[in-house]
C-alpha cells in the first residue's frame, strides 16, 4: 500500500483489496472512501468485498465511484459530506490515487468559495 497523506485528516492509496483493511486500520484510519468505479478493470476487487472488510474492522465507508476524469457535481456533493461528516483521518482510494486527489482538492476549493 502507497499511502499519500494530502493533509492532517485525509491520505489516498491505490486500489484496496479485502486483505489490506487490517493495514489500513493499523495505520489509524478512522474512514475508508472508494472513488472507484466497480468493473473498471479486470480482476479489480468489488466495492462491496472491500467495504464489507472494512465496515467489520470497524471503519465507516463511502462509495462514491468517479469515472476516469469525468467528476461530476453529484461526486462533488457527496465527497463533500463525507469529508465533512466523517471520522478522521479519512483514506481514499482509486486505481493509482491521483481521481481521490483530484476530487478532494476541488472540495477544498468550493469550500473556500
Amino acid at each position: 500500500m502507497d499511502i499519500r497523506l494530502i493533509d492532517e485528516n485525509f491520505a489516498v492509496t491505490g486500489q484496496l483489496a479485502p486483505e489490506d483493511i487490517a493495514g489500513v486500520v493499523a495505520q489509524g484510519f478512522k474512514t475508508l472512501i472508494c472513488n472507484r468505479p466497480d468493473h473498471e478493470s479486470d480482476g479489480q476487487p468489488l466495492y462491496d468485498a472491500v467495504a464489507q472488510a472494512a465496515t467489520a474492522a470497524g471503519l465507516q465507508t463511502y462509495f462514491i465511484p468517479v469515472a476516469g476524469g469525468q467528476i461530476t457535481q453529484e461526486n462533488l456533493d457527496e465527497m463533500t459530506a463525507a469529508v465533512e461528516n466523517a471520522p478522521t483521518p479519512i483514506l481514499a482510494y482509486c486505481r493509482s490515487g491521483t481521481r481521490c486527489t483530484n476530487l478532494y482538492g476541488i472540495v477544498q476549493q468550493q469550500k473556500q468559495r
